[in-house]
């Protein structure tokens, strides 16, 4: 029998919290330590029968995991990731990668030179639906890939903005939700090769934006959109629509991305594929609709299944410091766009 892969936390607030219902449940990982400077951080890892660090310096040195999660604020992703690597321990880091590029840079430079992995928590990437749509694209279901409708429309509630840091600049949904559209989207659509966008902080005037519209054009020859706000009240979003997070009231009827090609279409979550029966056919005949099967399965779990198999040295990581940093990079490019009115390429790692 497999012993259990010894995994520390740091970070235990909302997503440490989720990571932790995993890392207690699996067979093939023991949650062995928390790491947290917050006064909750003691109970919580006291209902978790582990120890609790303050500094996760000490817990890596003390308690010394064959593995660690890092899940703290987004400014300290990159220096704690560092730290672990230094000390030989595999990281999953949670999303974003990073704040800034140059020190995504660094931290991809840092796991090349020592060879200690790191896996970015993109989590969508593992969810099977996302894999299934992936697939049906690049075995040319859809034909050559057209157009991208991707919508993020939800409504946060006043209470969301009581924390302070979450009115400030830098904290707005680009960086915070629609990361992860932007992911999804060069997951599946591949890599953009410019930018145009508009931003606007019109319903809240925080210091952050709270409608976004996003044009791409991908190195395909695709041209997609996204369309984003938190301060709407709709159903399109991968949150309302997947069924991923039970906090949230699933509209399932509804999807939040639509996928176009020469020879048929996709709405995803729902995985519906609309085509013409004989090839050749035009918008006079009927299209037909074919609902694509997948085994429905939870993103976190598998993606901390994935990060053992990393850990074990028997995968690469899906998602890769190098891989999140041109997400990043994209998010960059989209806030510069917006500010200078005009199309922006991403940078390059």
């Amino acid at each position: 029998m497999t012993v259990p892969l010894r995994i520390a936390l740091i970070g235990a607030g909302v997503m440490g919290r989720q990571h932790c219902q995993y890392l207690q449940h699996l067979a093939q990982v023991q949650l062995c330590a928390i790491a947290d400077p917050g006064p909750q951080a003691g109970e919580f890892a006291a209902g978790c029968n582990v120890p609790c660090f303050a500094d996760h310096r000490q817990m890596l040195a003390q308690v010394q995991p064959e593995a660690v999660i890092v899940a703290n604020p987004n400014a300290l992703h990159v220096s704690t990731a560092l730290e672990c690597i230094a000390a030989g321990v595999p990281v999953l880091l949670e999303k974003p990668v990073g704040v800034h590029l140059d020190e995504v840079r660094e931290l991809v430079s840092a796991s090349e030179r020592t060879g200690v992995p790191v896996l970015v928590g993109h989590h969508r990437r593992h969810n099977p639906l996302v894999a299934r749509a992936r697939e049906l694209i690049e075995q040319g279901t859809l034909g050559r890939l057209t157009t991208v409708t991707a919508l993020w429309q939800v409504q946060k509630p006043d209470s969301y903005y009581d924390i302070a840091w979450r009115r400030e600049a830098g904290a707005g949904m680009l960086l915070t939700n629609l990361i992860h559209d932007l992911d999804l989207l060069r997951h599946l659509c591949g890599e953009v090769r410019q930018v145009q966008a508009i931003t606007s902080n019109g319903v809240r005037g925080f210091a952050n934006e709270d409608c976004a519209v996003v044009l791409l054009q991908f190195e395909s020859g695709a041209l997609g959109s996204l369309t984003g706000s938190d301060a709407s009240a709709a159903p399109w979003s991968w949150e309302l629509t997947s069924g991923e997070n039970p906090v949230y009231p699933r509209q399932a009827d509804q999807p939040c991305y639509l996928l176009a090609g020469t020879r048929g279409a996709l709405s995803v979550p729902q995985l519906r594929h609309w085509h013409y029966a004989e090839p050749g056919a035009g918008w006079q005949q009927p299209l037909q609709q074919v609902q694509e099967g997948f085994d429905a399965d939870e993103a976190l779990r598998r993606q901390l299944l994935h990060f053992v198999e990393v850990v074990r040295g028997r995968a690469q990581p899906l998602v890769s410091a190098a891989d999140a940093g041109r997400t990043l990079a994209l998010v960059e490019a989209i806030r510069q766009a917006a500010e200078h009115r005009q199309a922006i390429t991403p940078e390059t790692l």
